[in-house]
C-alpha cells in the first residue's frame, strides 16, 4: 500500500530521492544541467511530500512559495520500478491540496522539454502552458504550467 507523508527538506528519503532524481536530470539535460540545478536548491523546502510504498520511499515532491497567491510545484520524482501506478499524480494532487489549504490560488512550475514523462503527467491533471516564467522566462529547454487550485 502506498502512503504519502507531509515532511520538508530536512528528510533524508526525500534528500535520497532527489539525489536520483538529479542524477536523471543530468543526462537528460546535458549541457544545461548546471543552469537548472542551482534552481533547484531543496536547502529550505518547507512544504514536501514523500510516497512509502510500505517503508520504501517512491517517490516525492514539494512546492514552495513563488508569490501571495502562487505556489511553486518542485522535485517531482518517482522511482522507475514505481511508475505508471499512480504515484505522481497522488503527490501532485495532495501537492495541490496542501497549497490550497495554506490560501495559495495557483500551482506554478516548470519542466524540461526532455521530460515528456512530465509533460504529460502535468497535462493529465489540467495544468495549462502558460509562458515561460522567472529565470525560465528565455530558456528554450524550458515549458511552464499553471493550474488554479483554490477558487474563494
Amino acid at each position: 500500500m502506498i502512503t504519502y507523508s507531509k515532511t520538508n527538506s530536512n528528510n533524508t528519503d526525500f534528500r535520497k530521492l532527489v539525489a536520483e532524481l538529479d542524477a536523471d536530470l543530468k543526462i537528460r539535460d546535458g549541457e544545461d544541467h548546471a543552469f537548472y540545478a542551482e534552481l533547484n536548491k531543496i536547502d529550505k523546502i518547507k512544504y514536501v511530500i514523500v510516497a512509502y510504498d510500505g517503508k520504501s520511499p517512491v517517490g516525492c515532491g514539494a512546492i514552495r512559495e513563488y508569490s501571495d497567491d502562487t505556489m511553486e510545484v518542485k522535485r517531482m520524482y518517482v522511482v522507475p520500478n514505481s511508475r505508471g501506478l499512480g504515484i505522481a499524480t497522488e503527490i501532485l494532487k495532495n501537492l495541490e491540496k496542501w497549497a490550497a489549504d495554506l490560501n495559495f490560488k495557483k500551482c506554478l512550475l516548470e519542466t524540461g522539454k526532455n521530460q515528456p514523462e512530465a509533460i504529460a503527467l502535468y497535462q493529465k491533471n489540467k495544468y495549462r502552458i502558460v509562458p515561460n516564467f522567472g529565470k525560465y522566462e528565455n530558456v528554450e529547454n524550458s515549458i511552464c504550467f499553471e493550474k488554479v487550485v483554490r477558487v474563494d
